[in-house]
């Protein structure tokens, strides 16, 4: 069931280190005003080409992968069989020198075999804790509607606590802890879907289509030659927890305005005010859209958020967290049109 495994215009005096207003030329003050969030942006450069190494294309996705690791989110990655979910997960988590686990889930799956059980030892006559696969760094649980909800049910506490609870005693998990989860949005039979409160879980929601026919081509040319991707043993480990720990010290101060902040609040606040929605976005959105917006613009190497950031990332955060009213999901509409239509409503701040 696991598996182991720039510089500032001559012309222009260098800018202090302000962040309002925000800087008139953005490329030309990288190197300088933006400097804490160089290592960021070089880090995560660095795991994308080794990425490239095995996955043809999905660039978004893997970015925000990476958001999501650096948030400290877990990752819910929706795509139909053999679009490549499994390998990218497995593919980012060998850049990281962490603990990897994988946990394919099965309809005879119980949630002891995820969280870890009680084993009697005869020596000292009682029983004693033996941790699961759940008790890692990056955790790749495939096909995750596959099993009943009360194992889906074992994750809850982890995934939002980062610690387990077993016979009174509790368990916290090591940094980083991070669970990627796949599923197929298609098939049905032999399936469980996840209730609301285990999908808002989850910072994003990826949904990962066909290869365009040029990235096909690729594949197939990639593969001609080497059946069993062996490729994937070439990928290097870019960097480890503690690199990963200085990062999220970085991405905390990254700067955002309070107009922004009232932004965010706009925005998920008029998810809950919409006839076109049954259920709106929580206040957990909120701080998803407010932590992922400031990684995704120290990736980008900027210390600052700006309205472009909060856009990008709402579409993923919120995709998985609305539930449209009859009405709408009679005429075809997709939370992503709402999406959209919410954003549109909002004033962008200047």
């Amino acid at each position: 069931m696991t598996e182991e495994f720039n510089s500032t215009p001559e012309s222009q005096p260098t800018p202090e280190p302000t962040h309002a207003p925000y800087p008139q030329d953005h490329d030309g003050l990288l190197r300088n005003q933006f400097a804490p969030v160089a290592p960021v942006a070089s880090a995560v450069e660095r795991i994308k080409t080794e990425v490239s190494k095995v996955v043809i294309g999905q660039h978004e996705h893997i970015e925000l992968l990476l958001i999501g690791l650096l948030s400290g989110g877990h990752v819910l990655v929706e795509g139909l069989p053999g679009v490549a979910k499994t390998l990218l997960a497995k593919t980012v988590a060998r850049t990281l020198n962490c603990g990897f686990q994988r946990i394919q889930f099965t309809p005879d799956l119980m949630p002891t075999d995820i969280t870890g059980t009680g084993v009697l030892d005869a020596k000292n006559a009682d029983f004693r804790f033996r941790k699961g696969p759940i008790f890692s760094n990056i955790i790749l649980i495939d096909e995750i509607n596959r099993s009943p909800a009360k194992t889906q049910a074992a994750l809850m506490e982890v995934m939002e606590e980062k610690q387990l609870t077993y016979d009174g005693v509790t368990y916290k998990m090591e940094f980083p802890f991070l669970v990627i989860a796949t599923q197929n949005p298609v098939e049905q039979e032999g399936t469980y879907a996840l209730p609301e409160a285990q999908l808002d879980r989850f910072m994003f929601r990826l949904k990962m289509g066909y290869p365009t026919p040029e990235q096909e081509e690729k594949i197939l040319m990639r593969f001609a030659s080497d059946f069993e991707n062996r490729q994937l043993q070439t990928v290097e480990q870019v960097i480890d927890s503690a690199a990963l720990r200085s990062f999220v010290s970085v991405i905390e101060q990254v700067h955002i305005r309070p107009e922004l902040v009232k932004y965010i609040a706009d925005i998920v606040c008029l998810t809950r005010q919409t006839g076109d929605l049954f259920l709106g976005a929580s206040p957990r959105a909120s701080l998803t859209i407010l932590k992922s917006s400031k990684t995704l613009a120290a990736i980008r190497g900027r210390d600052f958020v700006t309205p472009d950031d909060i856009r990008t990332v709402c579409y993923p955060v919120l995709n998985h967290r609305l539930i449209l009213s009859h009405e709408r999901e009679m005429e075809g509409t997709t939370t992503e049109d709402i999406i959209a239509t919410v954003i549109e409503q909002i004033e962008v701040p200047r």
